[in-house]
């Protein structure tokens, strides 16, 4: 398994992120000369006058009215804010205030206690808690403009190597926008306290070379292939209330409260993060879905065994 990146401002590969990376160097570097600055007048101190044999009648020489000093630490600071405001400024205009190009892929994020849905209006997708995006050519750019929101609570769309943060709010729409310059697989997070599972809120960007994205949205376009073997998982699932939430193309289900599950077993994680999806997993967050997240709205559906395989059985071929 290909090793996922730690999320890190500091290694941006997307032109937002190269943005915010340039602002945070400069404001680290004017912070770190005020520490050097203070610290040296502190250490200064210490050592200059920190020997000195105390003397409780002898009362240091005051200083009263001092037009230069109360020039210093008024002018200065205020200046130092001036300028860290304006440049903040000009970078937060920059990104917020690019237009969005004829070409920009456009993908809805959707916040969800808590699980993202990641809607692709163009392109007749939907899915879940993974985003996939082509990777862009500096020569012919093809950013990817994402519409953010909330059904419940507010939540934060986070992914440090590629964008700032942008709160997802109920009732509000929100945009951000990423230009990543190399493929790979980068991890985000819900960066606003949301509930219980906030911690459980993983987000995925999987950024893919021109083709391989041109071959992911072909795969997503075209509805599972319904099995002979898998036949009694299908009517299972078909007969029970999880229509009433997930939607799988081609069948009954057609649910908008939880995840689509039309191509479930392309994604990497089961309930945003909460386990590895593979098989085993998946039957065990049917049987109990508060085991691997405690205050999941999906219910335990009370299945004995033999349902447990034939509907984890048709899951599986849900790719």
């Amino acid at each position: 398994m290909t090793p996922i990146p730690t999320p890190n401002i500091f290694a941006p590969v997307s032109t937002p992120a190269f943005a915010i990376r340039e602002v945070s160097f400069f404001v680290l570097a004017i912070t770190a000369v005020i520490f050097l600055i203070v610290g040296g007048f502190a250490v200064y101190t210490l050592i200059r006058f920190g020997r000195r044999p105390a003397n409780p009648e002898l009362e240091p020489a005051q200083v009263y009215g001092s037009t230069q000093i109360e020039l210093a630490w008024t002018v200065v600071p205020f200046l130092i804010v001036v300028v860290l405001f304006l440049v903040t400024a000009r970078y937060v205009w920059g990104i917020e205030r690019r237009a969005q190009p004829p070409g920009a892929l456009e993908i809805t994020v959707v916040g969800n206690q808590w699980w993202w849905e990641v809607r692709y209006p163009k392109l007749g997708i939907v899915t879940a808690n993974e985003i996939h995006v082509p990777v862009s050519d500096p020569t012919n750019p093809t950013p990817t403009f994402i519409t953010v929101k909330s059904v419940d609570v507010a939540h934060s769309f986070w992914v440090p190597q590629l964008a700032g943060k942008m709160d997802a709010i109920p009732n509000k729409t929100n945009r951000v926008w990423i230009e990543p310059h190399r493929a790979g697989t980068y991890v985000g997070q819900c960066a606003e306290y949301c509930g219980l599972q906030h911690a459980l809120m993983l987000l995925v960007v999987v950024v893919h070379p021109k083709d391989e994205f041109r071959a992911w949205v072909a795969a997503q376009q075209t509805s599972p292939v319904e099995q002979a073997a898998t036949r009694a998982g299908h009517d299972l699932f078909a007969s029970l209330a999880c229509i009433n939430c997930h939607r799988v193309s081609g069948t009954p289900g057609n649910g908008v409260f939880g995840p689509d599950l039309t191509h479930l077993m392309s994604r990497s994680t089961l309930g945003a993060g909460a386990a590895r999806n593979t098989p085993e997993n998946l039957r065990a967050w049917v049987k109990d879905p508060g085991a691997f997240k405690t205050g999941a709205l999906m219910p335990a559906m009370k299945l004995d065994d033999t349902q447990l395989d034939q509907l984890v059985a048709y899951l599986v071929t849900l790719r």
